[in-house]
């Protein structure tokens, strides 16, 4: 009889990882049957999606309050598909804040639950450890760090690697790349990466774009190119840059191939700092949000950077510009000087790479695969 397992990704970057696991799943144990909350990627792997992503991919604390009936009525959605048909397994990836909830009353319905890409109890959220620890099976986490925290504190957990090592390469040469966007070889390439949210592309384009003019004026002949995020629609970003006189073109979901001819770049807080870093293009970090968002942060924040590439190399190996330092003017000044700085840049690419050989061996989401295997016999 087949095996019916629920998942829930409620993130784009979720929604990318949850589906290359369930590929693997499926390599692995062909009677399995899924269905839950994911968004497109998902659904191409043959998952049933009875709620999209999009209703719940928020950020912070004031969206999560604007959207509190929704979130609300997807929970109890949830628990009634769970209720009215047989699940032998949950698989929750990231998004803490409805998953853990979520996880007590999978538990109390005696459902074994693995976590795949755990809450980030180190950088805030501590108190979430009691709560994995009376109601997840196992979780399997990305960063060797995360797998002692977590046995340390009583939580089964497994380090598996990193999957971006499997999805972050690029697909053309580089000349074919140049040409496809009509890029010259001779002069520098800047990408900008503002993530994979509405709020955040209207929010950090803008300030992004800003940037990008002030470097064009003191290096000429830069070519910037903007990574679309490609679920989000085109006019969000042709509004943000509407009225920029720069020598721009915008990529429709090709952020690998950009960065991999791009002499720098500016990149949005999140997954994607990772994915340049294993890139290996020299960057800087940026990320503004609302004020209530920004005070609700420092409250509970346990760390002082931000970007995923600071916290693994345990220091600032890449500048962050956060909140009221996220002006197109600091950005520009730095990014200018590590473009000029030869030494400067040829450290931050050493540093990158030190990043990435800490991120593991490909395979991890066949090894998450093999690990989630025995709840399922």
């Amino acid at each position: 009889m087949a095996k019916s397992i629920l998942i829930v990704a409620g993130e784009p970057s979720g929604d990318l990882h949850a589906s290359n696991l369930v590929k693997d799943l499926k390599t692995l144990k062909t009677d399995l049957v899924f269905f839950g909350l994911g968004g497109l990627l998902c659904k191409e792997a043959g998952v049933d999606i009875d709620f999209d992503i999009k209703r719940l991919s928020v950020i912070g604390l004031v969206d999560v309050w604007k959207n509190i009936f929704t979130i609300g009525k997807v929970f109890k959605g949830i628990l009634k598909k769970i209720d009215s048909r047989k699940t032998d397994l949950a698989i929750l990836v990231d998004y803490p804040g409805f998953n853990l909830r979520l996880a007590k009353e999978l538990k109390k319905r005696g459902i074994p639950v693995i976590y795949y890409i755990s809450p980030q109890v180190w950088a805030w959220g501590e108190n979430r450890i009691s709560i994995m620890k009376g109601c997840i099976a196992k979780t399997l986490v990305f960063f060797k760090f995360e797998e002692d925290l977590y046995k340390k504190n009583g939580v089964s957990s497994e380090f598996v690697g990193n999957p971006l090592l499997e999805t972050v390469k690029t697909t053309l040469p580089k000349d074919e790349i140049l040409k496809k966007y009509n890029l010259s070889k001779n002069r520098p390439v800047i990408a900008l990466l503002p993530g994979s949210r509405t709020m955040e592309v209207k929010t950090l384009l803008k300030i992004m774009a800003g940037s990008a003019g002030i470097i064009a004026k003191e290096l000429p002949g830069a070519q910037f190119v903007v990574a679309k995020y490609k679920n989000l629609p085109a006019r969000l970003y042709e509004e943000a840059l509407k009225g920029r006189s720069l020598d721009l073109r915008i990529s429709d979901g090709d952020a690998y191939n950009i960065l991999s001819v791009s002499d720098f770049a500016v990149v949005a807080s999140g997954t994607a700092t990772l994915e340049t870093a294993i890139i290996g293009t020299p960057f800087v970090i940026m990320y503004k949000v609302g004020i209530i968002n920004y005070i609700a942060y420092k409250l509970v924040a346990k760390i002082k950077v931000l970007g995923l590439v600071n916290v693994l190399a345990g220091r600032v190996i890449v500048p962050e510009f956060l909140q009221y330092d996220a002006t197109p003017e600091k950005i520009a000044r730095e990014s200018l000087e590590i473009l000029r700085d030869g030494r400067k840049r040829a450290a931050m690419i050493s540093e990158l790479a030190r990043v990435k050989s800490s991120l593991g061996i490909p395979g991890a989401s066949h090894r998450a695969a093999l690990a989630i295997l025995p709840y399922l016999q």
